[in-house]
């Protein structure tokens, strides 16, 4: 298969050639370095197309892709496959009839959404039992919208972050998982999956009043998995300050009773400035910042061991920018 590029065809051997490239743009920080971190990409993200003018569309993949180039960053990371044979472990999180309604009604899709499940256990295989420190995921479609309807919730088939942390747990003996989901909308298919355990610490900022009209901050889990969600509303206009704020007051205090043993992020960019589906005024900065603090956390608590993959972000640009800020910051020692 082919790797699409500014309106031509580029070989995978020759795209995976640019790995080759060196040095870093002026534009990164000068400690964004050789690292330990890892990056799934997969020509096949950009296949998923579900119809003309969608907000959730090729471009955003094939930004990101162009923006890696332009950096030089691939020669820092260590780019990993996505995970074959993975079908199977959506029954960790989805029922049997969610997945057979998904498959019926739109095969495409749903190998898209299964390959996006792919990268992220891949991700998951290389930090937890490789040299890799973190790892971030360029996969589409997104997830975290994913509940057990049989349908496609807001652009989302299968929940790939609460997938992970459940793969994370079964695989590699883990007790503990944090994700942190900074979209600009409410995870409600994270929410639905771990409300009521203990084991997953959910963290998500977004605008309540948004799509899909759920996270207010009264929802804090339900029986033994009281107090282990935790929902910040942010209104629209929030600025990088609002948003550093609701980490230091809500997710640090509770990280540090909790010790995860794993973190895995829900990026979502839709919560930077001129998304086209959000109104929150999220920085490129913002975002490095945000990511600072979670490996702080991670390093603190988990072995620096930390999994990010993509959500939302629809200015195609502005996300592309926002995921290397976000990956420069991973790759900082």
């Amino acid at each position: 298969m082919a790797y699409r590029e500014k309106g031509y065809m580029m070989e995978r051997r020759q795209f995976l050639a640019l790995s080759t490239l060196a040095g870093l743009s002026t534009g990164l920080s000068a400690k964004a370095v050789k690292s330990h971190t890892g990056l799934v990409l997969d020509e096949r993200f950009i296949d998923h197309h579900i119809s003309p003018a969608h907000p959730e569309s090729p471009a955003r993949y094939q930004a990101i892709a162009d923006k890696l180039v332009e950096y030089d960053l691939l020669s820092k990371l260590t780019v990993l496959e996505a995970k074959n044979d993975v079908e199977p472990w959506l029954e960790l999180v989805h029922s049997k009839e969610h997945i057979d309604s998904i498959k019926q009604n739109d095969l495409k899709n749903h190998q898209h959404a299964l390959l996006a499940t792919g990268a992220v256990l891949a991700a998951i295989d290389a930090v937890c039992s490789g040299p890799l420190n973190n790892a971030f995921c360029a996969s589409r479609p997104p997830g975290h919208h994913a509940l057990n309807t049989g349908k496609e919730e807001g652009f989302c088939y299968y929940n790939h972050a609460a997938i992970a942390a459940r793969y994370a747990q079964k695989n590699y003996g883990l007790d503990r998982v944090l994700i942190v989901d900074w979209d600009y909308h409410h995870g409600n298919g994270t929410e639905w999956a771990f409300y009521s355990d203990p084991s997953v610490l959910y963290f998500s900022t977004h605008d309540t009043f948004a799509y899909p009209g759920t996270g207010f901050p009264e929802r804090r889990g339900e029986g033994k998995g009281e107090g282990f969600n935790i929902n910040v509303h942010l209104a629209c206009g929030a600025e990088d300050a609002d948003i550093i704020a609701a980490f230091e007051q809500e997710l640090l205090p509770a990280v540090e009773t909790f010790k995860p043993d794993l973190i895995i992020i829900s990026a979502g960019f839709d919560s930077r400035q001129d998304d086209l589906l959000g109104c929150h005024d999220i920085t490129d900065k913002g975002f490095m910042q945000l990511t600072k603090m979670v490996k702080n956390l991670a390093e603190k608590h988990c072995d620096g061991r930390v999994i990010s993959l993509l959500e939302g972000g629809y200015n195609i640009q502005g996300n592309a920018s926002a995921v290397i800020s976000h990956l420069s910051e991973l790759m900082c020692t």
